[in-house]
């Protein structure tokens, strides 16, 4: 997510108009610090900021960082190196640039920031840039000064967004939740992101509807846990994920429903009954196990069992049938033995996974499992993540050889690298290629699906036939 414009003049308090400027924002991490940094930029425009895909360009460069994997401090101040050079070079040419970082990083290890950067103008957490345009108002007042807020504000920073500046596209996030409750040993989200929160209905309602009439077909609901929302309703009293997704539901046009990410605890009767009972919500659902030893599941604090995961996955599936699940793993948790890990392995063929995503533990400054003395050798997590991983990368592209002759309907919402080559999603959320004209984008149109490759499928439109010529569609079977 990049931002935009130029001359950082001090904000007039006399309420003038502010001078055109340019942001940048480089994001790492999950959907919701891409959805973090969508609204940065919307927080940043009335102070006349538009966004730009060149850092050196810009007047405020915004690292929005994630905490999640290992290393991700050192890249950051990889990046922050690299960025003091692009500040020092402006400033020779007259001109100047605020650094800021934001996110999860920030939120953790903002003192140790300003302390190794003291070149950095602002650091604040993943709470508190609805705050944005009064920090950059008093770094650019202070010219030197460091900003630090990593406070967890009593008040909820979706309060006091402004909408949407402009459109996301055809496929949509939307933060419905924030913050983990779960404690799991090897996490920090409960330490960064703070407590489990959500936002009213009507807020989320409303910012769907927005989103829609600014040419979404799906939107992708988003929270740390998502399952666990409990939104106050517009009656009072709480709702539940499953009863939100029916009401998004009737919104016209809005064809898609999606949410991420997922905790097994939180998988109700209601938002079960959602997967078999509206068909606007897509059959492809993102559930991390992490592993399929019980013993390994006690130490991560996950609260389930194996069994109880492949339960929920049976309810899934006699819900939804065609039902497409996705997963996390962590390899060489500490005290994982090779026992532990054929667990995993058998717990991974009894389901069957679309994709997943798979990584060897890395210890988490200030998590449970970073202290335990138990860690697994480097060498072993290596290997058990290379079978882990031939296992899975088998199972995704067997699903996606199992689609040919099939036919989907596929949301194209982008480019594809060749000319006249369309990319887009189907319900199982695969990348889908085919010729086609860059009319189709926003649209859903049918695909006779003719090839299934290790990441992707390919196929022919057939919602129409396209003279790719002309860019228009035959005669015959006439226009999407």
């Amino acid at each position: 997510m990049d931002g935009s414009q130029t001359a950082p003049l001090p904000i007039a308090a006399t309420g003038d108009r502010p001078a055109s400027r340019r942001v940048y924002v480089k994001t790492w991490g999950c959907q919701m610090n891409v959805y973090d940094s969508t609204r940065m930029v919307d927080v940043l425009a009335p102070l006349g900021y538009a966004p730009t895909a060149a850092p050196d360009d810009a007047d405020l460069v915004i690292l929005n960082t994630c905490h999640i994997r290992e290393k991700a401090t050192d890249k950051v101040f990889s990046e922050l190196g690299r960025l003091r050079a692009a500040k020092e070079a402006r400033a020779t040419r007259g001109g100047d640039m605020l650094i800021a970082v934001a996110g999860c990083v920030a939120q953790a290890e903002g003192a140790e920031i300003l302390e190794r950067a003291p070149y950095v103008d602002l650091v604040f957490g993943p709470q508190t840039y609805h705050d944005l345009p009064d920090m950059v108002t008093k770094a650019l007042r202070s010219r030197g000064q460091a900003i630090l807020n990593t406070e967890f504000p009593v008040e909820s920073k979706f309060d006091f967004l402004p909408e949407e500046q402009a459109p996301q596209g055809p496929s949509a996030f939307l933060s419905v939740q924030e913050g983990c409750d779960k404690f799991c040993t090897f996490c920090v989200v409960p330490y960064t992101r703070g407590a489990e929160a959500s936002r009213p209905v009507d807020q989320i309602i409303a910012e769907a509807r927005r989103l829609v009439a600014g040419g979404a077909r799906e939107v992708t609901l988003l929270g740390q846990n998502v399952n666990a929302y409990h939104g106050e309703g517009p009656q009072g009293g709480p709702w539940g994920l499953g009863r939100l997704i029916r009401a998004l539901a009737e919104i016209p046009d809005l064809a898609r429903i999606r949410y991420t990410t997922s905790h097994p605890r939180d998988m109700d009767d209601d938002l079960i009954a959602a997967h078999g009972e509206v068909p606007q919500l897509m059959p492809f659902l993102h559930l991390p196990v992490q592993s399929g030893s019980d013993s390994i599941l006690r130490s991560m604090n996950r609260k389930h069992s194996a069994d109880d995961y492949l339960r929920i996955v049976d309810r899934l599936r006699t819900a939804r049938p065609d039902m497409a699940l996705s997963s996390d793993f962590i390899v060489g948790f500490p005290g994982e033995r090779e026992a532990d890990f054929a667990a995993t392995l058998r717990l991974v063929n009894r389901v069957g996974y679309a994709q997943a995503y798979s990584f060897k533990y890395s210890p988490r400054p200030g998590t449970p499992a970073s202290a335990q003395a138990s860690q697994v050798p480097e060498a072993e997590k290596t290997d058990r993540l290379e079978a882990l991983q031939q296992l899975l990368n088998a199972q995704q592209l067997a699903f996606n050889r199992s689609c040919r002759g099939r036919v989907m309907p596929v949301l194209f919402d982008r480019a594809g690298k060749r000319p006249g080559q369309v990319l887009g999603r189907t319900p199982f959320m695969q990348v889908a290629h085919a010729e086609g004209p860059p009319r189709l984008l926003g649209q859903i149109v049918d695909l006779a699906v003719d090839e299934g490759h290790a990441n992707s499928v390919a196929g022919r439109i057939v919602t129409g036939t396209w003279d790719t010529a002309d860019g228009q569609p035959t005669a015959a079977q006439g226009a999407v």
